[in-house]
């Protein structure tokens, strides 16, 4: 099943997020739309992982969406939500976040509801939260 709820992202450098994503929490490139008049810039790109994906465009200001939203740099790094990806190794997932340089916000942690998990933030100051808990499945006992 592919998800219906897609988070959407703004970078100031998308092209560095994209490399980024991809290296160190495992994101894969899906597309990438580069602006004509700007190849620096970009208008959309999507990244999958496993069944999920992510949408993501640089930061600018001449679009109607772009207007609504902030940079985690410019409201002290607070986040009023952040996206939640199911990984199968945690562990692992923590530590090749970790060697790439990802800002480790909550260290890997075993939950008391299931699963393990940790948060990070990424160069940009985007707050992810990666854990093995997952929702979908069916409870066991």
């Amino acid at each position: 099943m592919n998800s219906t709820i897609i988070p959407c992202l703004r970078y100031t450098h998308a092209l560095e997020a994209i490399d980024f994503l991809c290296t160190a929490f495992g994101f894969e490139r899906q597309a990438v739309y580069t602006n004509a008049e700007d190849p620096g810039i970009v208008d959309h790109a999507q990244l999958t992982y496993g069944g999920g994906m992510i949408m993501l465009g640089s930061v600018r200001d001449d679009t109607a969406f772009s207007r609504h939203m902030v940079q985690p740099d410019e409201v002290g790094g607070r986040e009023t939500q952040c996206a939640c990806v199911i990984v199968k190794d945690v562990r692992a997932h923590y530590d090749k976040a970790r060697n790439a340089g990802a800002t480790i916000v909550d260290e890997y942690e075993e939950k008391e509801y299931g699963g393990a998990g940790y948060s990070a933030r990424d160069p940009q100051g985007h707050l992810w939260y990666f854990g093995s808990y997952d929702p979908w499945a069916s409870p066991s006992g």
